[in-house]
């Protein structure tokens, strides 16, 4: 697939979805991508942003992934960073570090999802809990700093 067929499926798929304050999911997944650029990434970084919560959220199957005219290194990067149900932090963050090139995607998602403006739209208690579970994160990651 290429990025435009990623993207347009990525959008395609989390139609209708918004995020926590309300706005059009797919603005997330943009950012995210474009956060995967301006960090560096490749093209198949690149794609595992657009997909990057697909799995997660239900709006593509794990079978389509599976199937799907990817590289191997995307699908890895996609099922990294997909949280499974009852998964302790820790193993979360220890399956991103050891998959090549999940790190950054994971990272681009957490600034994203951090992001202030983002944020302050939503009651103090979500932007408490919400923080606090992005930093821990990011600490697991070894992003902080």
């Amino acid at each position: 697939m290429t990025l435009a067929q990623v993207e347009a499926t990525a959008r395609a798929a989390h139609a209708g979805q918004t995020d926590k304050a309300g706005r059009p999911y797919a603005e997330h997944l943009q950012a995210v991508a474009d956060g995967v650029r301006a960090r560096g990434g490749d093209e198949e970084q690149i794609a595992a942003a657009w997909l990057h919560d697909a799995v997660e959220d239900d709006a593509l199957p794990s079978r389509w992934l599976r199937e799907a005219a990817l590289s191997s290194r995307t699908k890895d990067i996609v099922l990294a960073v997909t949280k499974r149900s009852g998964e302790p932090p820790e193993a979360y963050a220890a399956r991103i570090l050891v998959t090549p090139g999940a790190l950054l995607v994971k990272e681009s998602d957490l600034a994203h999802n951090a992001d202030p403006a983002r944020l302050a739209v939503l009651d103090e208690a979500t932007r408490k809990r919400l923080t606090e579970k992005y930093a821990r994160m990011r600490a697991l990651l070894g992003l902080v700093g």
